[in-house]
């Protein structure tokens, strides 16, 4: 019996094997998931992350057997549906990770199980669409079409055609689509020369990398982020293309697209770290994705790999600056209580709670940090089938939020801070942390 003794190393990712065809065989996918799924069974200690556990032990508890061989195959995927890769069994949970001779790492198990759905045709058109980000977004930001799409979204007889044909929720909350980029709000704004002022492992000017749900759904906290680096003396360009980072992609499935979608943006990137510029990304899972999934899928390229040591969350680059003595703290307005919700993609990035510490630098301000999933990852809530178990598993981040009687709250992740406010449901609104520190500098 295999022990925990001698197991108190960090935990560490192994390059995923996704070129090797023996990683896409569902012979082997399944052999390897009886494994860790027996494994998971007998500890049970992640099962208030998401539903994807609760799912899994059901079913063995339901089987003959009460065991995992008692479970039939076909139900393993079950299993798989619910799990949204946001990586907190790994980083928080489980002690059987790598480098414990189990070598359990249960999120890219599931990212191989949902390659191989992806590769034997198994997906949803309605998935295929709300993966498609730069796509829809693109369609959808036409200043014409913007309008009608945000105003249909807000009717319910044309959400309830929208369950019916395409299995999107009525009742789930649907971002919306903004003509005027963040691009266009930025381009008088912000140059691509200046001299940067070093500070710790930062450079003192910053590419930001705009997003695609940041250029187009929610342009507000991209403003807000160069409002505070402005008055920080941060000088800023954008990043002068992208695509979207594969993150959506990668949760369906479809590797290939996460490359395209690499070739896309890497050459890019890593011309603006060439020319000493450090990048930003100001929704975590983007950020999440360059400096974690990429290096794990391409390891043998150098690119990726000096784009994953330039790329900042907002906050633990402000952070950076304030060791080093560089961060303004001239604030002019107090936020009293803060409900601050620890988005998942921008904890598993090992950095600390960069934005509770940058926040709780403002006077008269207390800020309480909520470290539970708020069950969105972009697309799960919003999905006919899944919305009620994301509406779930938000329920004790909204009960948090609530018996704090907050003046404020919100997320680093947009759609956890909206997915938390659709749970609030008393006509209070999310305010994002950048939002709220631009707020108490008074700019």
């Amino acid at each position: 019996m295999a022990t925990r003794e001698g197991n108190l190393e960090a935990p560490t990712r192994h390059p995923l094997d996704w070129r090797n065809p023996d990683f896409h065989s569902e012979a082997s996918l399944l052999e390897e998931m009886e494994r860790v799924f027996d494994i998971c069974h007998g500890c049970r200690r992640c099962i208030s992350l998401c539903h994807a556990f609760p799912t899994l032990f059901d079913l063995v508890d339901g089987s003959e057997s009460m065991e995992v061989d008692g479970v039939a195959k076909a139900d393993y995927w079950r299993v798989v549906d619910h799990c949204y890769l946001c990586d907190l069994c790994f980083m928080t949970k489980c002690p059987y990770v790598p480098p414990h001779e189990w070598n359990l790492d249960f999120p890219h198990l599931m990212l191989r199980a949902k390659a191989v759905k992806y590769q034997q045709g198994d997906v949803k058109t309605r998935d295929r669409i709300l993966t498609s980000t730069d796509r829809v977004g693109s369609f959808a930001g036409i200043p014409v079409v913007a309008g009608i799409v945000n105003a249909a979204n807000k009717v319910r007889s044309a959400r309830k055609i929208l369950e019916s044909v395409l299995g999107v929720h009525a009742d789930a909350r649907v971002p919306e689509f903004h003509s005027h980029t963040l691009r266009k709000r930025a381009a008088d704004r912000i140059g691509t020369q200046a001299q940067g002022e070093p500070a710790g492992p930062t450079k003192g000017k910053v590419a930001l990398f705009a997003t695609c749900y940041g250029n187009r759904n929610e342009p507000v906290i991209g403003e807000d982020l160069i409002a505070v680096f402005e008055h920080n003396g941060i000088p800023l360009t954008l990043a002068e293309k992208e695509q979207c980072c594969g993150m959506p992609k990668l949760e369906l499935g479809n590797l290939a697209a996460v490359e395209q979608a690499k070739n896309a943006n890497i050459p890019v990137l890593a011309r603006l770290v060439d020319e000493g510029w450090d990048i930003v990304a100001p929704v975590p899972s983007c950020a999440l994705m360059f400096k974690q999934e990429l290096p794990l899928m391409f390891p043998d390229e150098a690119d990726v790999q000096k784009v994953a040591k330039a790329i900042f969350d907002p906050f633990e680059y402000l952070m950076h600056r304030h060791k080093a003595g560089k961060l303004r703290l001239d604030f002019k307005q107090p936020l009293g209580r803060v409900a601050y919700h620890a988005a998942c993609h921008q904890r598993v990035q090992n950095i600390g709670a960069k934005t509770r510490e940058v926040l709780a630098l403002i006077p008269g301000t207390t800020v309480t940090a909520i470290e539970r999933c708020s069950g969105h990852d972009g697309t799960y809530a919003v999905k006919k089938e899944f919305h009620e178990f994301a509406m779930k598993i938000v329920k004790p981040v909204v009960n948090q939020v609530k018996k704090l009687e907050a003046d404020h709250y919100g997320s680093d992740c947009p759609m956890a801070g909206h997915h938390i406010e659709h749970g609030m449901a008393d006509g209070s609104r999310t305010e994002h942390p950048m939002s709220l520190l631009r707020k108490a500098y008074g700019i």
